[in-house]
């Protein structure tokens, strides 16, 4: 098969190597999977990049965790009818080698979703880790029906999702952007109120929520927790997912004295049940309405590096994914 992998880490066209590997064979509780596109997360460059120093976990990688396309092949145990179904997969490169920067990838089928028919392979490949990330971010303290939940970074990729499950959860959702193009993502997403971030926001979120916001989803821990702090109400929560500082500080005494749960929320190592919830919670946004994902830019295979430089330093919105 053709393939995109790395031995060392480091930037992405010193490091990525296009070529040809093996057809990889499923093993028990596994389904092959023909890639038609895959998707390209922060993380992923990360990874390539040693961005966090874990160094390189297997001799080679091939990249991406997310993807989409057609189950050709089961394992051991895997019944036929999975044969021929559209998928779509997460977690293919967490705790495994070999993602989805390839013509085939393997997963077990805990990791492969049905792909509804009316979701195009390149949606489907941009799902994974956002999405789920999103759907534990809303759910980890709790059930949000009838709460405020306030959703920082509501533009972004995991942002959007969280704005769409909050809302089909049942929650009054309010979200935070940065510029009017933004606005109308979060609106789109489904967001009942909006707030530009800037010197008022504070006051804009106590005005349409007076009593506090319940939840908190935050895409910038270090340097928004004070914010967070001012608008949320007395019990209320926090579930971050990323930080613009590795250490932040934090206000400890005014957190406590508010009861304030803070949960950290790491995809890799969610619980299973949880990843296959947030599954189904995204095919049911998708069937009902839901249009996913602005995709900003695709490249072939071979221009995979091109495409990891595009995560890191974007030219357009939208997200960016590889087809095959």
């Amino acid at each position: 098969m053709r393939a995109v992998w790395y031995e060392k880490q480091g930037p992405a066209r010193e490091v990525l190597k296009v070529g040809f590997m093996p057809d990889p064979s499923p093993g028990p509780g596994e389904v092959r999977i023909r890639i038609a596109a895959s998707g390209i997360n922060p993380g992923d460059t990360k990874k390539r990049q040693n961005t966090f120093g874990y160094g390189m976990p297997y001799p080679r990688v091939i990249p991406h965790s997310d993807g989409a396309g057609i189950v050709d092949l089961v394992g051991e145990g895997v019944s036929d009818d999975w044969l021929g179904r559209r998928v779509w997969c997460y977690g293919a490169q967490s705790y495994r080698p070999f993602g989805t920067a390839a013509e085939y990838t393997v997963v077990p089928t805990a990791l492969a979703a049905p792909l509804p028919d009316a979701v195009s392979f390149e949606q489907g490949a941009c799902l994974g880790i956002p999405g789920i990330t999103a759907h534990r971010a809303v759910h980890v303290a709790g059930a949000v029906e009838r709460r405020t939940v306030l959703v920082q970074g509501a533009a972004g990729a995991v942002g959007q999702c969280a704005v769409q499950l909050a809302r089909r959860a049942g929650a009054t959702v309010v979200a935070t952007v940065r510029s009017s193009a933004d606005e109308e993502i979060a609106s789109c997403a489904g967001a009942h109120h909006v707030v530009r971030v800037g010197a008022e926001l504070i006051d804009r979120v106590r005005t349409l929520a007076p009593r506090g916001v319940d939840h908190v989803i935050e895409v910038a821990f270090g340097a928004n927790v004070t914010t967070d702090l001012e608008v949320l109400a007395v019990g209320g929560s926090i579930g971050t997912y990323a930080t613009d500082a590795d250490m932040p500080t934090i206000p400890f005494w005014p957190l406590l004295f508010k009861n304030i749960r803070v949960y950290f929320v790491g995809s890799d190592d969610f619980p299973p049940e949880a990843k296959i919830a947030a599954a189904h919670a995204l095919n049911e946004a998708l069937a009902n309405g839901w249009n996913g994902f602005q995709v900003g830019e695709r490249f072939p295979l071979e221009e995979t590096a091109i495409a990891h430089e595009r995560v890191e330093s974007p030219v357009r919105r939208g997200r960016i994914v590889v087809v095959l």
